[in-house]
């Protein structure tokens, strides 16, 4: 685990954190702890980043696991304007839908609910491809300050 703040590049995020997580449930659960953690101590609000985060560490787990690769958290506060989570994995030729274009499952359905809970919490996100095989869904949340 890895902590940077204020960087004195311009163009630098004012604080950040990464970290490389076991892609399993255990992975995922900690991924949103970490998050609450460092939020909580750069004096941000946890909520909603924290369940983006869960989302997409889950998502990462069930649908871009390669079996011993893990994967990367990043969180950056840009400008004091925004913040930015990021979750990469190491299958970027299993993409999600694209923004905006995410449906809803069936009321009964188990799963399948976690972009559109990202898509109404987050004021952006979407989804980049490589360096090969990465793959990085990134969402971010004003802040409004």
């Amino acid at each position: 685990m890895t902590e940077e703040i204020t960087r004195t590049e311009h163009s630098a995020p004012a604080r950040q954190f990464t970290v490389l997580l076991s892609s399993t449930r255990r992975g995922a659960r900690l991924a949103r702890l970490l998050t609450t953690a460092h939020l909580g101590e750069w004096g941000l609000p946890t909520e909603p980043a924290a369940n983006i985060v869960a989302e997409l560490a889950t998502n990462a787990v069930a649908h871009g696991r390669v079996p011993g690769r893990d994967f990367r958290l990043y969180l950056a506060v840009h400008h004091q304007a925004f913040l930015r989570i990021e979750v990469s994995d190491t299958q970027g030729y299993s993409l999600p839908p694209a923004p905006g274009t995410v449906e809803a499952t069936p009321g009964d359905a188990e799963s399948g609910r976690g972009l559109l809970i990202v898509e109404a919490l987050a004021d952006r996100w979407g989804v980049d491809v490589g360096p090969v095989p990465r793959k990085t869904v990134w969402a971010e949340i004003d802040l409004g300050r």
